[in-house]
């Protein structure tokens, strides 16, 4: 086939997909995927033993999935994995792990028979959740290493995704969670500028939210829709005007009293 041939067969599949995609988009926009059926399925849940990896464990277990449920402390995973079980969830377990330790990580999944990613792959069914932060997305003034580690957590999630579709690998879905502050103590002593549009966000409704993205098998979840805002106009305003914008939300002031997490 002559190259201005490939060229223009190349060009015509690219604009086939592209309005088959955003008819699709469009549609679901006006009529909601319907959700996914998690009972029967294994969810492995981090940081189980508190917050929001509780609070993910105690919906799951009421959906009829199977719990794995890891968190480095014993005594508060425990007690998770017996909410989850007077929850309803009928197979729930507990295991202590050190995410932080590649080497715990490797030796609880041994004891839990999963393989995770070569596993999902090799069965074309998974899905993996990156719960990071809005501060993964957008510079946050007197936090640096925090953002740096979420931004990493993004970069790694997409970079999964797109390693995924680019290897025509079916079956294995993606959710990049980016919620802004949230109620859990990690934060504690953080306030925001323009609580309407910006408001420090309850973990009940966050985790509703995140279990609804799963289940309708959204890419991307930021919390509150403002964000969604706030990035479409990162993405061509001027800089100096995106920092007036940040300036007049408070967004430099986030950390002026942040005390963080009480320690028992």
């Amino acid at each position: 086939m002559a190259p201005n041939m490939k060229s223009a067969k190349k060009l015509l599949v690219f604009l086939g997909k592209s309005v088959f995609s955003l008819l699709e988009t469009a549609i679901f926009t006006l009529i909601p995927k319907p959700r996914k059926d998690v009972a029967g399925e294994i969810v492995l849940i981090t940081g189980a033993g508190s917050g929001l990896g509780r609070l993910l464990a105690l919906q799951f277990a009421r959906l009829g999935a199977v719990l794995v449920l890891w968190d480095i402390n014993t005594e508060g995973n425990e007690e998770t994995c017996k909410m989850a079980q007077d929850a309803g969830a009928t197979r729930a377990y507990a295991y202590t792990c050190d995410c932080s330790r590649k080497e715990e990580v490797y030796r609880v999944a041994d004891q839990t028979h999963k393989a995770f990613l070569p596993a999902m792959i090799a069965n074309a069914h998974g899905h993996l959740v990156c719960i990071a932060s809005s501060a993964g997305l957008v510079g946050v003034n007197g936090l640096a290493d925090y953002c740096a580690s979420k931004f990493a957590a993004v970069g790694f999630a997409e970079s999964v995704l797109m390693e995924l579709f680019a290897q025509k690998i079916k079956g294995i879905k993606t959710t990049i969670v980016c919620p802004f502050f949230i109620k859990t103590g990690m934060f504690e002593g953080c306030t925001t500028g323009c609580p309407s549009l910006l408001p420090i966000l309850e973990p009940e409704y966050v985790v509703r939210k995140i279990v609804d993205a799963i289940l309708q098998e959204k890419v991307y979840l930021y919390i509150p829709r403002f964000l969604y805002i706030l990035m479409f106009l990162k993405s061509f305003l001027p800089v100096k005007l995106v920092l007036l914008i940040n300036e007049f939300i408070g967004g430099f002031n986030f950390m002026d009293r942040f005390v963080g997490k009480k320690k028992n």
